[in-house]
Parts: C-alpha cells; structure tokens; sequence
C-alpha cells in the first residue's frame, strides 16, 4: 500500500475513534499526525475532510430520525422542536467561532494550553459525575429551547484546543439536567450542523490547497472516519447504559501531562506545523 494511503488510513481511524468520544480528536490528530510525520497545508486540508467523513456515520446511524425531522418540518410539532432545539444550540460556538476563531488559533494552539484543555476538562467530568443528580430531561424529544441553548454555550468552549466538543456539549448537557444518554444523543445531533458549517468554512478558506490527484488519500481517510466512527458511536450506547464517564475523565488528564511531556521534550510539535 502507497505509505501516504496508509497514513491516510490510520489518521481516519484516528479522527472516527475520537470525534464523538469526550476526550478532543484534535488533540489526538496532531499527535497521531506528527508521529506518523504527516503534517503541513495538505494535513490541515485532509483533517477538515475526514471530520465529514465522521459526521457522516451519525447521520446514517440516525437516518430515520433526520429523515422524520425533515420529512416533519411543516406539519410535526417534534420535528419542529428537534430543528429548532439544533438550530438554537449551533449558534453560540458558530458566532464566537467566527469572532473569535483565528485568534483562538493563534494564541491558545500551544502545548501549555492545550493540556491544560485536557487536565481541566478531566477534572470537570469528575466532579460533574460525583455529583448526586436526578436528571431533569430523559430524552432528546423532552428538551426544550433553553435547554439546547445551554448546550449550545457549552459547545462554544470546545473553540478551546484539547477541550473536546463532544465532552463539552455531553457533560454541560448532563450538568444542566440533561440524562447521560440524552446528552450523547444530543451531542452526536449537533455534531452534524457543527461538522458541516465548520467544513464548509475551512473549506472555502482553503479551496485552493485541494487537488484532484489527492482524492485518493480523501477517500480513504474518509472511509476510515466513517467506519470507525460509526463503530465507536454504537459502542458508545452501549457503554454509557451501564458506566459513566470517569475512565474517559482519567484518560484526559493523562493524556494531558503526556502533552506537557512530550512538548517539553520536544518530542511532538503541539502547534501543528
């Protein structure tokens, strides 16, 4: 196999793994990507590419509700509120990204921020599960406007490198009474605007950095996204019916002093480069 296709291929698994797990596929891409020596113009391209990919798994894991939603629009009052609820929820990190995104970029992408993402992040997600909570929402369907927008605002935190959108939007939902699988849920739910406002954008900021003869490498990073996305979103169900979020808590903060370490010792460029 062509050693870029394989590189392709494991970042895509990389990127599918991590995208809906709480512990920030971004972080985990430019380690991956660095240790695989993958980085550069082409790289930043190729990561907006395959996140489409990773979408993608959700909307076909979740197609007869998307196809309910759409098909509802007009004449369903809860297809009507699940719009709405999406809709709500996107703007805040969508406004603050525009404002403030480039600066966010230039500042914050360094290794001391970066793990300091991470360690807080895993100290939040304990201290939000060892809270003695009754859950206020059981399911996607019973959440109201207000209730989306708050996870909307915690989204917007995600704009932080190594905070993760995925454990933003699940714990600030279950913070704000939301039940752990109706957080999930909603979470992959929003991903899908996320994903494609986010894409698009790049996209045509970096429209000129795309060449058909990388097609190939799109492809197959984007097929692994989807599989090992879809693979990990089921997982996930599965996992959340009878465990909490403590191991991924852990996971973060450990990996948040690998990230102190290893840019401390040179051994991962963290600005991504």
């Amino acid at each position: 196999m062509d050693w870029l296709l394989l590189k392709a291929l494991v970042l895509g698994v990389v990127e599918g793994l991590t995208e809906f797990l709480p512990v920030s596929s971004t972080g985990h891409l430019i380690l991956a990507a660095d240790l695989i020596d993958f980085t550069g113009s082409k790289a930043k391209v190729f990561e907006i590419v395959i996140q489409t990919g990773a979408m993608l798994a959700v909307v076909w894991e979740y197609r007869r509700r998307f196809a309910a939603a759409i098909s509802g629009i007009f004449s369903d009052r809860t297809a009507q509120r699940f719009a709405v609820n999406l809709a709500v929820a996107f703007i805040p990190a969508a406004v603050l990204g525009l404002l403030f995104g480039s600066a966010i970029k230039a500042h914050l992408f360094r290794p001391v921020p970066v793990a300091l993402a991470f360690i807080v992040g895993g100290a939040i997600i304990l201290w939000v599960e060892r809270r003695q909570r009754k859950a206020r929402v059981d399911s996607v369907d019973a959440m109201s406007w207000l209730d989306a927008l708050k996870v909307g605002c915690a989204q917007a935190f995600a704009l932080i490198p190594g905070t993760s959108r995925s454990g933003a939007t699940i714990i600030g939902g279950m913070l704000f009474g939301l039940s752990r699988r109706a957080a999930t849920e909603f979470s992959f739910f929003l991903a899908v605007p996320t994903l494609i406002a986010a894409g698009a954008y790049d996209f045509y900021k970096n429209r000129g950095l795309f060449h058909a003869e990388d097609m190939g490498m799109f492809a197959v990073g984007s097929l692994a996204a989807f599989v090992s996305a879809f693979l990990c979103v089921r997982w996930l169900l599965r996992y959340i019916a009878s465990h909490d979020f403590t191991a991924f808590a852990w996971y973060r903060i450990v990996f948040g002093a690998l990230v102190l370490l290893t840019a401390y010792a040179g051994w991962v460029n963290w600005a991504g480069d």
